[in-house]
């Protein structure tokens, strides 16, 4: 008989995932205000190989893959976690991504959001543009994500308005490609918007506070898709989270 940890693994491989009994709610790492509220969060423990919402919103994720891209699970702690492709050039890489369909509870809208990873990335793993989690582009409708990009692997948060305003990003002072394990949050708040490395305050920069994001694209883990320019996420995952509110 196979363990957990295997079965979640060929699970994902072939991309086919189900839902067991939704798990409680997690406590939130930040609180963005008294009616704050989790929307979306993925600790990768689920039974039968689901990637399910533990929030028990059913924002439940698909393997999205080309060229053969897999998810890996490795152990983190006393749980398990999600190792992404790793670093390739040329015209056939591997590329895998979860993705959940758009839900209208997941766009913040003018709210304060907060979302974040636990990201573990290597330096030899860095790359001019590697997407955490995200919901919306930024060329088409309004944004919200967190990358990590280029060689120094500093991480980022963006926003971008669905009015035509740029993309507004808060950069982080310190790279996180050391191959430990770190906990990386974006935070906007009224007209702030800032980057937190393991709890501390790494970079801030100033929104509107008309600044909306609303949009009916998909919520992605790794990348954008699987298409080739789709700014794979190489490193290992755990504990994505986003909060509304």
């Amino acid at each position: 008989m196979r363990s957990r940890l295997s079965a979640f693994a060929a699970v994902l491989v072939v991309g086919v995932l189900t839902v067991p009994a939704s798990a409680a709610q997690p406590v939130s790492p930040q609180s963005g205000g008294k009616t704050s509220v989790m929307v979306a969060r993925y600790d990768f423990d689920g039974r039968a190989g689901a990637v399910i919402d533990d929030t028990g919103k059913g924002h439940t994720m698909r393997l999205v893959s080309s060229r053969g891209g897999r998810l890996r699970v490795i152990r983190h702690g006393s749980g398990q976690a999600l190792q992404f492709p790793g670093r390739c050039s040329g015209a056939k890489c591997p590329h895998a991504v979860l993705q959940s369909p758009h839900s209208a509870d997941l766009n913040p809208g003018r709210r304060p959001i907060l979302f974040g990873a636990t990201v573990r990335l290597p330096a030899k793993q860095t790359t001019k543009g590697q997407n955490v989690v995200q919901k919306g582009y930024s060329k088409k409708g309004s944004q919200y994500k967190l990358q990590i990009d280029g060689l120094m692997g500093r991480p980022s948060c963006v926003l971008v308005d669905t009015a035509k305003g740029g993309i507004h990003l808060a950069r982080s002072a310190i790279s996180v490609a050391d191959g430990g394990w770190h906990a990386v949050q974006c935070r906007r708040v009224g007209t702030s918007f800032t980057v937190l490395i393991d709890g501390a305050v790494r970079g801030v920069t100033q929104v509107p506070a008309a600044l909306t994001v609303a949009n009916k694209a998909p919520l992605s883990i790794g990348g954008k898709g699987a298409y080739r320019d789709n700014d794979q996420f190489q490193g290992a995952l755990d504990d994505v989270w986003i909060q509304i509110g």
